[in-house]
C-alpha cells in the first residue's frame, strides 16, 4: 500500500474513533496558547492546565507578563519544570510580541519562529488551531505512531517527520491528524506498556503487525 493511500485510511478511521479530538492544553487567547506549549516541554498537559490559571490571575495581560520579573514568573511555573529557561523565554517572548506585534500573535511560520522559546512544533500548532492554516505538530505521539504505523520509515526527528507527513496528508487534515495521534497514543497505541493492538482500529494496516 502507498503512503498515501495509506495515510487517507488512517485519516478516516481516527476521524470516526477520534470525532472530537483537540489541543489538550486550556487558552482562550493565542497568546495564553503560546504560554502553554513553552511550559508543556517535558510537562503534561494536565500539569500546565493546572499552573496557568495561577500565572493569569497575577499577569493577565501580555504587557503585565512583559514587565514582569523573570523571578517571578519562575516561582509560579516551577511545578512543570525547567523553570528558569521557560520563564526567561515567556517574559522574551511577551516582550517582543508587545513590542514589535503589537500585541498580535503573528499567523505566519517565519515570523512565530523569530519568538524566544518557539519552535517549529509550537508554531504549528498556533498555526493549526489558532488560525485555521494547514499544519502538522510533530510531538512525542505523532512521531511515535508515524513511524510505527508506517506513514514514516524510521524517522525520529520532528522537523523530518514534519516534511514527511506533508507529503502524504492532505493540507486540510493535518493538524487535526496530529490531534487524533495524540488521543490514540494516549488511549492505545501507548508507548510506556504494551500497545493495545487487539482494539486498535488500524491494527490491520499497522506496519508494526506485518
Amino acid at each position: 500500500m502507498r503512503k498515501k493511500e495509506l495515510a487517507l485510511i488512517v485519516i478516516d478511521r481516527l476521524k470516526k474513533e477520534y470525532p472530537l479530538s483537540d489541543c489538550t492544553l486550556d487558552y482562550d487567547d493565542a497568546w495564553k496558547l503560546l504560554i502553554s506549549v513553552r511550559l508543556a516541554a517535558q510537562c503534561t498537559d494536565e500539569r500546565v492546565n493546572q499552573i496557568v490559571p495561577s500565572l493569569y490571575e497575577k499577569y493577565p495581560t501580555i504587557s503585565s507578563i512583559a514587565d514582569a520579573d523573570v523571578a517571578d514568573i519562575e516561582a509560579i511555573v516551577r511545578p512543570c519544570g525547567l523553570g528558569k529557561s521557560k520563564a526567561r523565554d515567556i517574559v522574551a517572548c511577551m516582550k517582543m510580541l508587545r513590542d514589535v506585534f503589537d500585541n498580535k500573535v503573528p499567523d505566519t511560520m517565519e515570523e512565530l519562529l523569530s519568538l524566544p522559546g518557539v519552535g517549529r512544533k509550537s508554531a504549528n500548532l498556533i498555526l493549526g488551531d489558532v488560525y485555521g492554516k494547514p499544519a502538522i505538530v510533530t510531538d512525542t505521539h505523532a512521531i511515535r505512531l508515524s513511524n510505527r504505523i508506517g506513514l514514516v520509515d524510521n524517522i525520529k526527528e520532528p522537523t523530518k517527520v514534519e516534511m514527511a507527513l506533508r507529503k502524504i496528508i492532505p493540507p486540510e487534515e493535518g493538524n487535526e491528524l496530529c490531534h487524533r495521534l495524540v488521543d490514540h497514543g494516549r488511549a492505545v497505541c501507548t508507548a510506556r506498556t504494551t500497545p493495545h493492538c487487539e482494539i486498535c482500529c488500524l491494527a490491520d494496516i499497522c506496519k508494526k503487525n506485518y
